[in-house]
């Protein structure tokens, strides 16, 4: 599988279908594959957070979210075929799976209380072979945590997806590896956008690269967050093409 180094962090280079197969395969296989999703603020924070970035080199895929990865890429004239949207993915391979008639089980962890039940309903309904077998909220204690644990330990879903921010959600996953399911999606927000609580930004906003601004629109509190937009960009100009 063809790699693509973007500031120290190795992305796959894949189509959304590419990813979609692999996923789908990952399901047969008797082992939990931590899937990742890193966008450009998640590279400068792995270059700042070493559990960060060890836990992305140790996830089994990572997939350019990001329109800002993907043109990086492209400036280092290694290009990655497309940008490959986490929540996106999720989607797409919950579709697939229902369509093709193949029963599947998932986890969901994150949001606030609530949500993730909320979640639960909504997928269930869109999605006809969907089972979604246990969830709880994104804000748990230590105690509450290994009742989790407990519980994954005996539902053994096959797709875990943890929606608890980043780089939580990926440092959480690299930690509890051995967690009997054959998927672990890293999905930032995701939850509150199956749950149906905020909705996707607009296709033709998304198509322009634009996703960074709608959202900085909507959540003014991400500001110092999205400083790291240019930082990356900075960067990866000062780094010089390859």
């Amino acid at each position: 599988m063809k790699q693509v180094d973007i500031l120290g962090i190795p992305f796959d280079s894949m189509s959304v279908d590419k990813a979609l197969d692999l996923l789908e395969s990952y399901l047969d296989k008797p082992a939990n594959h931590i899937v990742v999703t890193p966008n450009p603020e998640g590279v400068m924070q792995a270059r700042r957070n070493p559990a960060f970035r060890d836990a992305l080199l140790s996830a089994n895929l990572r997939l350019a979210d990001g329109t800002g990865i993907v043109l990086a890429s492209r400036y280092n004239r290694n290009p990655i075929p497309q940008r490959v949207r986490g929540v996106d993915t999720i989607f797409a391979l919950l579709e697939r799976l229902s369509k093709k008639g193949r029963k599947h089980t998932a986890y969901f962890l994150g949001g606030a209380p609530g949500v993730a039940e909320r979640a639960k309903y909504e997928m269930e309904s869109l999605f006809t072979k969907l089972s979604v077998v246990g969830y709880h909220h994104g804000f748990f204690s230590p105690g509450e945590e290994a009742a989790i644990l407990e519980e994954l330990n005996c539902l053994k879903p096959d797709i875990m997806v943890v929606c608890i921010g980043m780089p939580r959600a990926e440092i959480w996953a690299a930690a509890h590896r051995d967690i009997p399911a054959r998927i672990t999606m890293c999905l930032g927000g995701a939850m509150d956008i199956m749950a149906k609580n905020v909705k996707l930004t607009p296709a033709w906003i998304r198509k322009l690269g634009l996703e960074w601004l709608h959202r900085l629109i909507r959540q003014p509190s991400r500001a110092k967050r999205q400083l790291d937009i240019p930082r990356f960009v900075w960067a990866v100009i000062k780094g010089g093409r390859k």
